[in-house]
């Protein structure tokens, strides 16, 4: 593209023609050393490249063989190939063109010399910093303009300055295709040749295949202005998207930074070109400047989209501010046709329509600081009902910015951003009981109001109710009576006019057509049985002239019977005459209801706790009467025998603790403890069964683990599948030896020389699991002042600490001996630690 440099273009007239000063030199140098660094920088990609596209399969003039000439058709598509690419080029050195006299433009003014003299110093610089006129003709403008295309042009070479493959990364190629997209798209007269000049330079090289512009119009639509990459049919399709609809291009506008998806198919939005691409990754960018969003950017890729560096993000969003510039003077062209104007009403209609509301109205316009970035909003008029919450003049708000006005708007409230969001995406907004905050004095000044915030055009038009004392109350008493279903009349009994409320009509079931209900026709639409009691409440209002209530069953047009409490009070004049009656109805039928269920409940408790009562008294004579307290002392030669039961703390956790200690005709002496699972009459029923089925087995002679054989088959055949533990003993008083088994229960604790210990834990399971167990036996001798204790798990149980924790404090206590053996298990007793209030049986035992 040396073509593009023209050393021989006439000097301009009105410039002097000699060398450039010292200072142009110098500013010449400087611009050399920047391009110099960027000449060392950068890779160099050539700009005129043009791709095939889809004509990469048509034979061309240059084929070898020359085959594809032979024939008519061939050499037409030659022609047609050859016709193309002049097209692009030329199309491309159009666009180089323009950047280069861009640039000339810059060192214009610059080096304030003429066009040939910037023309030979822009040729100059180009040739010592060792790249094209193109990539340095964008550098100069890179350097003078800094703008977002620059800055991330800057990025960019920043980092990936570090790579080896620096050379083939193509920084001179970022430049140049960003300005050229640029220069494209402000030579461009509509959004569709924006739409063109991103795809080719700039969007392409990053692999996206096709881009769409949409234009935002003011009713909160989508427009295609605007598409590249798409087929005819397709961006005909999607030419238009009605407020609401929600798509990839509408979730765009919600965020600042955009919708970046990595595969369209997983969120299930609607788009364009979705059937075409529907794993491929999506990014659509909100186009806006100055504050106020215009349109949506959005981008196709073929492929699921991967995380991008920040340099492409940024890249990305600079190319929506260049689609934004375009979509500022848009006219978007409605489906049926027809076009609406640009500009929607100036401020002085709005002016006009903020001054015939009813309600305080504000118009507010843009304050746009140097750089044209959105910083406030000017209270541009205030209607002649504004009312202010510090209750300040007209005069006084009006001309001032928003927040220096309101300057707690950025506060909690968030009625700032709601109204720079109104004003950058067009959809209004509205909030009911809006705190409101003004300081006055540096002394904050709160109201609730009604807030409403739509755009207008380049305005913004804010709206608010505030709520005064009077409307809080009445708005507080309509909610009392929704809630508590109450509907409220007045009746004037000399002139007949009935007056009611909302909640009265819908407590009859009524439409407010039909007209209210008078006091005297009230029997006509009560139940039958309540006549008696409503006449009685309109004898003691209407004739006594006394306040009365009564409560009655409404039978309404629907079919439905309500329980209705009524209340009334009259209201006599000067002379003591009834001229008004005024009162309430209110639905009653849940309480009514809830009083039913709540007698009915309260005699079945009463009832239950009767049947609990009389149960729990009858289980604790069963038990007593088999196992008292307290039992004489049992005559056994050569033996002390002492038994303490403790019954539970709680009557109705009766349990199924058992003991037994009884000489056998063989003058061996059973000794036992058990406990049924569970609690109540079963338990003790299933107690005494037991109890007395072990009894029985031991007259025949049989060992302890054979005892509890058989007790085992008794408990898994008794009804409701009873489970119990227990300990058996056979003590042999002539050798004072002890033969004993367990199923499941704790073993026996031996007392000797003051030191307590646990006998072997033996193998046995409980009581009632399987239909035949077979249990272990175990014998041990003792000796005189030897004691022996069996317990049931009452004594020790507790629901914070394991059973061996408990069973050494146990130990603990039965090391001590006192002289009897009543006061050894009394003391046990006392000084238990259980906690979990069950029922507990101890049979102690020392050898004389």
């Amino acid at each position: 593209m040396s073509n593009l440099h023209q050393p021989t273009d006439p000097p301009d007239p009105g410039t002097p023609t000699g060398e450039p000063s010292a200072a142009d030199r110098a500013a010449g140098t400087d611009l050399l050393a920047t391009g110099r660094t960027a000449g060392t920088a950068v890779a160099r990609t050539p700009v005129d490249r043009v791709p095939d596209g889809a004509a990469v399969a048509v034979t061309g003039p240059d084929d070898e063989d020359g085959a594809g000439q032979s024939t008519p058709v061939g050499r037409l598509a030659a022609t047609v190939e050859r016709l193309r690419r002049e097209v692009q080029a030329a199309q491309a050195e159009a666009d180089g063109r323009a950047l280069v006299e861009l640039a000339k433009g810059i060192l214009v003014e610059r080096l304030h010399c003429g066009p040939a003299q910037a023309a030979r110093q822009l040729a100059e610089l180009t040739e010592q910093a060792g790249v094209t006129p193109l990539e340095f003709a964008v550098e100069v403008i890179n350097q003078a303009s800094r703008d977002r295309l620059s800055e991330v042009t800057t990025a960019f070479l920043a980092t990936t300055a570090h790579r080896v493959d620096t050379t083939e990364v193509g920084h001179d190629s970022l430049a140049v295709r960003l300005r050229t997209a640029e220069s494209g798209a402000l030579a461009a007269d509509d959004a569709q040749a924006v739409a063109d000049s991103l795809l080719e330079h700039a969007l392409t090289p990053l692999g996206a295949e096709a881009v769409a512009i949409w234009a935002l119009d003011a009713d909160g639509s989508l427009t295609l202005a605007g598409s590249a990459g798409f087929s005819t049919a397709e961006a005909g399709r999607w030419r238009y998207v009605p407020p609401g609809v929600a798509t990839v291009a509408r979730r765009g506008l919600g965020e600042r930074t955009g919708q970046w998806i990595s595969c369209l198919s997983e969120t299930g939005l609607p788009s364009i070109g979705r059937h075409h691409h529907p794993d491929g990754g999506r990014v659509a960018l909100p186009a806006g400047t100055g504050g106020r969003i215009h349109g949506v950017l959005e981008i196709v890729w073929p492929t699921p989209l991967e995380p991008q560096p920040p340099q492409i993000v940024r890249q990305v969003e600079a190319l929506a501010e260049l689609c934004a510039h375009t979509l500022e003077t848009y006219v978007p062209r409605r489906p049926d046709g027809d076009t609406r104007p640009g500009v929607l009403p100036a401020v002085a209609e709005l002016m006009d329509l903020a001054d015939g509301l009813h309600d305080p109205a504000l118009v507010l316009v843009p304050h746009l600081d140097a750089d044209g970035e959105l910083v406030d909003f000017r209270i541009h008029h205030v209607n002649r009902r504004f009312l202010d919450p510090a209750g300040r003049p007209r005069g006084v708000v009006s001309g001032a910015l928003l927040l220096e006005a309101y300057p707690m708007a950025a506060g909690d409230s968030e009625l700032f951003g709601q109204v720079e969001r109104v004003y950058a995406t067009g959809e209004p907004f509205r909030a009911h009981r809006m705190r409101l905050t003004a300081l006055v004095d540096d002394v904050p000044l709160a109201a609730v109001a009604d807030v409403n915030i739509s755009r207008h055009g380049g305005c913004v038009l804010l709206i608010w109710r505030i709520e005064d004392e009077t409307a809080r109350l009445a708005s507080l008493l309509q909610h009392a009576q929704r809630l508590g279903r109450i509907g409220g009349f007045e009746e004037n009994v000399l002139t007949g006019e009935i007056t009611w409320n909302g909640q009265l009509y819908s407590l009859y079931g009524k439409p407010a057509v039909g007209g209210p209900v008078p006091l005297e026709q009230l029997p006509a639409h009560a139940h039958p049985d309540d006549a008696v009691a409503i006449g009685r409440f309109l004898r003691t209002l209407l004739h006594h002239r006394r306040p009365a209530s009564t409560a009655f069953r409404l039978q309404r047009p629907d079919g439905v019977t309500r329980h209705i409490r009524v209340v009334a009070e009259p209201v006599l004049d000067s002379d003591g005459r009834l001229f008004v009656v005024r009162g309430a109805y209110q639905d009653i039928s849940a309480h009514h209801w809830t009083e039913v269920a709540l007698a009915a409940t309260r005699d079945q408790l009463a009832h239950t706790e009767q049947q609990a009562s009389e149960r729990n008294r009858l289980t604790l004579q069963l038990q007593h009467a088999i196992m008292p307290p307290a039992q004489a002392p049992l005559e056994a030669p050569g033996l002390r025998v002492a038994v303490r039961y403790r019954p539970a703390e709680t009557q109705n956790l009766v349990g199924g603790d058992w003991y037994d200690a009884v000489v056998l005709p063989s003058r061996l002496v059973l000794l036992c403890v058990g406990d049924v699972a569970g609690h109540g009459i079963e338990a003790a029923t299933s107690m005494v069964v037991l109890r007395n089925a072990l009894r029985g087995l031991a007259v025949t002679g049989a060992g302890p683990a054979q005892l509890l054989s058989w007790l085992n088959m008794v408990a898994h055949h008794l009804n409701g599948a009873v489970t119990a533990t227990a300990v058996c003993g056979l003590y042999d008083p002539e050798v004072r030896t002890l033969r004993w088994a367990r199923a499941g229960h704790l073993p026996p604790v031996l007392v000797r020389d003051g030191e307590a210990t646990p006998l072997p834990l033996v193998k046995g399971l409980l009581l009632g699991a399987v239909p035949e167990a077979t249990y272990e036996e175990h014998e041990v001798q003792l000796a005189v002042d030897d004691t022996l204790l069996m317990y049931t798990d009452g004594l020790i149980e507790r629901r914070d600490r394991s059973v061996e924790e408990s069973l050494a404090q146990l130990l603990t206590a039965a090391s001590t001996v006192p002289p009897t053996l009543d006061q050894q298990l009394d003391r046990l007793l006392t000084y238990s630690k259980s906690d979990t209030d069950d029922d507990t049986c101890i049979v102690g035992v020392r050898v004389d």
